[in-house]
């Protein structure tokens, strides 16, 4: 059984005993390739310290995330961008808007975006988008942006079926993670209608641990417990979900 975590920030723990002992307990339960989205210019050189130590499983993404785009935003993508020109990334990401925390911020969040997209095309690459609370914008935007080079992950889906349906017809996979655990989440009924050509896993660790670890620290390790939940929705077993999603992933990363 080979498994891919397609959006991991577990380069939190570069340079600590913990990388090594999280990487270990991925590798003990098959989960083999981890992608890494930075968020901002501080997260690049951990994201590529991680890469270094472990370049067979570590594979690297830039971007600046919605929610650090702020005034100093041109400074930070400026920094991103140099960094993309003196390295190997596999995605853009991760990218694009969250009206959560800060919805005064949409307009230079959308410009941010933008840019961030025409990198893409250019460079040939996906992009790994960051959606929170913001979905009509979102998709406006992907309208606006659509053709032929615009393609990528949904990252931590967790919208309608009819939301999964427009992302699919725009180029999209969806990354499912620990959300399809959550009993009153109700992104189990959307997962079980989508066909698993087009889903990817994830664990978006540290965040949102599946059950039976939700409200603890998440790691890439409990990517098992995404796929068995993602298995039983579609009564096919573990293996066939991980087959499956990890060419869905080599498809869309080209690795």
């Amino acid at each position: 059984m080979l498994l891919t975590d397609t959006h991991t920030h577990i380069y939190y723990h570069a340079g600590t005993p913990k990388l090594q002992e999280h990487l270990q307990r991925c590798f003990d339960n098959g989960i083999q390739r981890l992608f890494l989205p930075n968020v901002n210019s501080a997260s690049i050189k951990p994201v590529f310290d991680t890469v270094a130590a472990y370049p067979e499983h570590c594979f690297p993404m830039l971007g600046l995330h919605p929610c650090d785009v702020k005034a100093n935003y041109v400074n930070e993508l400026n920094t991103i961008q140099k960094s993309l020109e003196n390295n190997k990334v596999h995605a853009i990401g991760e990218i694009g808007l969250d009206l959560y925390w800060d919805k005064s911020t949409l307009e230079i969040q959308k410009e941010a975006f933008r840019i961030q997209v025409q990198w893409a095309k250019e460079l040939h690459l996906p992009i790994d988008i960051h959606c929170r609370e913001a979905f009509p914008q979102l998709f406006e935007l992907l309208e606006e942006l659509h053709d032929e080079r615009l393609f990528g992950v949904l990252h931590c889906f967790t919208g309608t079926l009819e939301q999964a349906q427009l992302a699919i017809d725009l180029g999209f996979a969806l990354g499912i993670g620990g959300v399809v655990t959550f009993k009153k989440a109700g992104l189990d009924h959307v997962v079980r209608e989508i066909d698993l050509q087009h889903i990817v896993l994830e664990t978006d660790a540290p965040y949102l641990a599946p059950v039976p670890y939700r409200g603890k620290e998440n790691e890439s390790s409990y990517l098992v417990y995404i796929a068995q939940k993602v298995a039983d929705l579609h009564a096919v077993s573990m293996d066939t979900v991980a087959s499956i999603t990890t060419e869905n992933s080599k498809r869309i990363f080209g690795i």
